[in-house]
């Protein structure tokens, strides 16, 4: 039997697989400013604590999003 997909094909299969996390990571980074923005509507005195904590877990999706970024280019190079 044939091989329909050449290696070319999985290459690009796998670096859209890649691109898709950094879809998800887009979605987190969505989910957590907006529920940031909400606790600092509902309680403004934890203003300054929330925020650092929210930029935490923005950092840490980012650094997701970067990874799976740098994984693709390097599939895609080879």
């Amino acid at each position: 039997m044939e091989n329909l997909i050449g290696s070319n094909g999985w290459m690009f299969i796998s670096a859209s697989l890649c691109v898709m996390s950094m879809t998800v990571s887009a979605w987190g980074l969505a989910k957590v400013w907006g529920v940031l923005i909400e606790t600092i509507g509902r309680n403004p005195q934890v203003g300054k604590d929330v925020k650092t904590l929210g930029y935490v877990a923005a950092g840490t999706i980012e650094a997701i999003a970067l990874y799976a970024l740098v994984v693709a280019i390097m599939m895609i190079s080879k």
